[in-house]
């Protein structure tokens, strides 16, 4: 988060009012200034709802594995739309931390699964329910 919202300060801190109106960026100035506000790209603000958790392990572990890609997929869609090093780069190194990320936590849901009991495997969170 830090590292996309200094790359949005970077490209609008100095932006004239004549630039701020013609970039469509004036109804986000007029709330914020050019202060950080992060939101979707269709306007909706982050929030809590963004992060999922159950308290299942294998429920957060999918949440997580589908987080990661989601990640990586609006990395992917910045890089076909900006051509700046100066934004590529940071970008391409977050793209690349979301896939070992997914990696990683791809690795630990094949070990939790490999210590399930096969008959159960969907039934009931092992951690929550004993028989």
């Amino acid at each position: 988060m830090e590292m996309i919202c200094t790359i949005v300060h970077q490209l609008t801190r100095n932006l004239t009012p004549e630039e701020i109106a013609a970039s469509g960026f004036d109804k986000y100035y007029v709330d914020h200034t050019l202060a950080l506000w992060p939101q979707a790209a269709g306007g909706i603000p982050f929030n809590a709802c963004e992060f999922q958790s159950k308290g299942d392990v294998i429920t957060d572990l999918v949440e997580d594995l589908a987080a990661e890609q989601k990640a990586r997929t609006t990395y992917d869609n910045i890089l076909r739309l900006v051509k700046d090093p100066e934004v590529c780069d940071p970008i391409r190194f977050l793209r690349q931390r979301e896939i070992v990320h997914f990696q990683r936590f791809g690795e630990g849901l094949r070990r939790v699964q490999e210590d399930l009991d096969p008959k159960n495997f969907y039934l009931y969170n092992p951690g929550f329910d004993r028989d």
